[in-house]
């Protein structure tokens, strides 16, 4: 077995967009590949495609080897790819230590908060893990899964405060349609993910409720002002760009495109579904619906005012009315 090894851990969509990237990419690899279910693995294994997800992607199983032991990936990897929702990932890593992570690069493709512990990714494998934080790499986009599997041409940024760990995790995942940016704002990155989702179950809300393109548009751009303040709030750094493709393009992407799970989870909001009805109807995770509570604690702790994540929180978890929330909430946005 030559080159470089990689382990992808999931085996959602995303995980599956990931698979197809490796693949596609003509650099000397071996992907190790964890797949949660034993049936799902036995399936890949024969017809060589996700049973699940993204079924049209083909798997090249010459490089890629499938195992339903995370710890297994971890092992054998020198590259680690987590790519699980957020709600999941210490049940994902369970069974994994600090020992299992050492010398490795540990890339989070996870746009979401762990739950309870309320820390983005980077924070979370820094004091569980004790990775070093030159060795953790973060990605961030504008890249739905749907797209890169019809061979859409797709941006991803690299964030690392190693640039050359960046550079590295890159050139495994680029090719003629997928581009890629290096950055050193781990701590922007993550939480702009974080927040373009909660903002697109916003989008998706006031588009359930029949508020129109007009609305919509004053609403991201509102947005994304409260996204740079929030993030300037949170590590003092003031001269961040959030015009760029990470911050605002995700943004966009996530706010209006219809392979957007939160923006549809909003839009069934919108419409008067009951949390738990949209996500059994979904049958996907939207992470911004975790990510309001969450975020929600941030703004106190950082006492910052963030309006369209606070109206969003009101309408998921302290149960108010919808249309009287994004009503209120119009009379705020400028």
């Amino acid at each position: 077995m030559q080159g470089k090894k990689i382990g992808i851990i999931g085996s959602g969509s995303w995980a599956t967009a990931m698979i197809k990237m490796l693949c596609e990419n003509d650099q000397d690899k071996h992907i190790f590949w964890w797949i949660r279910k034993e049936e799902d693995a036995e399936y890949i294994q024969k017809f060589k495609h996700n049973p699940t997800y993204l079924s049209g992607v083909a798997v090249d199983l010459s490089i890629t080897s499938i195992d339903t032991s995370a710890k297994n990936v971890v092992a054998n990897s020198d590259i680690v790819i987590l790519n699980t929702p957020a709600a999941y990932l210490k049940d994902a890593l369970n069974g994994i230590t600090k020992e299992d992570f050492k010398d490795k690069i540990v890339v989070s493709a996870i746009k979401g908060i762990i739950p309870k512990d309320n820390l983005i990714i980077g924070e979370f494998l820094e004091q569980r893990y004790d990775i070093d934080i030159r060795q953790i790499c973060v990605v961030g986009g504008p890249c739905h899964a749907e797209e890169v599997a019809l061979g859409k041409l797709s941006y991803l940024t690299f964030g690392c405060k190693n640039l050359d760990n960046a550079a590295s995790v890159a050139s495994f995942l680029s090719s003629r349609v997928i581009k890629t940016i290096l950055s050193e704002d781990i701590i922007g990155i993550e939480f702009g993910a974080v927040l373009k989702n909660i903002y697109a179950l916003a989008g998706g809300i006031c588009h359930g409720l029949g508020y129109g393109d007009n609305f919509q548009a004053v609403l991201v751009s509102n947005a994304i002002r409260e996204m740079r303040r929030f993030v300037a709030k949170v590590d003092g750094d003031t001269s961040r760009d959030v015009n760029t493709s990470a911050y605002l393009g995700d943004l966009l992407v996530t706010a209006y495109s219809q392979f957007s799970r939160n923006r549809t989870f909003g839009n069934m909001i919108g419409k008067g579904y009951s949390v738990q009805s949209a996500q059994l109807e979904m049958n996907m995770v939207a992470e911004g619906y975790y990510a309001s509570a969450c975020i929600q604690e941030y703004a106190e702790k950082y006492a910052v005012e963030l309006p369209i994540c606070d109206a969003v929180y009101q309408i998921l978890y302290a149960h108010q009315p919808a249309s009287k929330i994004i009503q209120a909430l119009s009379e705020k946005l400028t």
